[in-house]
């Protein structure tokens, strides 16, 4: 079969429902190769009712996933929590091309969908998650998947591109927690402003402190993100209909610009004490700085007196030798002139 894929040029869609491929990982391990050599772009890959299991799973799901707009795995009841955990481990890598995963007629219970909720966190691809005729669940993770309010990192690191959770038996029993629908319709109404909204909505206090390191460098930059992130208070989205569109921040005008000026005073507060550490830790610097120059020249001045003595030594030696040689010379004289008075 992937022989005869080799020779295909333009295929956009693939639809291999209805094969048998429970004991065919090897064969989906092919599959998976082919999509990774493959330039052709597939759009969307399709394996209804092919009995994968876990292990087919794992075997096909970097190629289906890294290289597929679209992938449609429902009705593969075989599928567990173990193989959904391979699937969620591709969904987190950053060669995901993914947009839509339809997963339908498995049992999908809350460790699944934990585990699902996982390859959410750092995905930049995904849009669509469609789960049809599955065993309800309680939907955990997903909420800290869609807005980590743990700090303002992760929160801007969550996932603001997943928008559309699909479950088509919602009403048998799913309760999904009002704050994942209404980041998902804030994900798909407002992408571009999802991150600075989450943050405003779950940090009413923005810890300034981190920032302190620029100094006031780092200020305008501060007051900039403010600017850009004001216009979040203008922005309403459908969370249920028929319902009314509601705003996404629930705050005025007023407010807002109180948060921003607490926010720069307490930045601004900051810096000084900031700068005052540095100081103590430059003067404590600059004084072990004075105590090595002290040294230093202590050292010299050792050395300039050894060399002194060691001068003075010489000259001595040289007097010396002046004088060894003058007495030298006197003793011939007294000898010549002994010399003369004897003759």
């Amino acid at each position: 079969m992937v022989a005869a894929l080799e020779s295909c040029t333009g295929l956009e869609e693939l639809d291999l429902s209805l094969n048998d491929f429970s004991s065919a990982t090897a064969g989906l391990g092919t599959l998976s190769d082919w999509l990774q050599r493959d330039q052709m772009g597939l759009e969307r890959l399709t394996l209804q009712r092919c009995d994968i299991n876990d292990e087919g799973l794992q075997a096909l799901t970097e190629g289906a996933v890294n290289h597929c707009k679209g992938l449609n795995l429902s009705k593969n009841d075989s599928i567990t929590a173990l193989g959904l955990r391979y699937l969620s481990t591709s969904l987190q890598s950053d060669s995901c091309r993914l947009e839509s995963l339809l997963i339908g007629s498995i049992n999908l219970r809350d460790d699944g969908a934990e585990i699902l909720a996982r390859g959410l966190i750092g995905n930049q691809s995904l849009k669509c998650l469609h789960l049809c005729q599955v065993t309800p669940f309680t939907p955990a993770g997903w909420n800290t998947a869609l807005c980590d309010t743990s700090s303002v990192s992760n929160t801007y690191l969550s996932n603001h591109n997943f928008h559309e959770f699909y479950i088509s038996n919602y009403d048998e029993g799913f309760d999904i927690d009002e704050s994942v629908i209404l980041y998902l319709q804030l994900n798909k109404e407002h992408p571009q402003y999802a991150a600075r909204c989450k943050i405003l909505m779950n940090h009413a206090h923005l810890n300034m402190a981190p920032l302190l390191q620029w100094e006031l460098k780092f200020l305008p930059l501060a007051v900039g993100w403010f600017e850009r992130a004001r216009h979040c208070t203008t922005l309403s989205i459908q969370e249920k209909f028929p319902n009314p569109r509601r705003r996404v921040l629930q705050e005025s005008e007023e407010v807002f610009q109180s948060r921003i000026l607490t926010s720069v005073y307490e930045f601004v507060r900051g810096v000084p004490k900031k700068v005052l550490e540095r100081r103590n830790e430059l003067a404590l610097v600059a004084a072990y700085d004075e105590k090595i120059v002290m040294v230093g020249d202590e050292s010299n001045r050792i050395l300039n007196e050894k060399k002194r003595l060691r001068e003075d030594v010489e000259e001595r030696d040289r007097k010396i030798v002046k004088l060894e040689e003058e007495n030298k010379r006197l003793r011939g004289i007294v000898e010549s002139v002994k010399k003369s008075l004897d003759d």
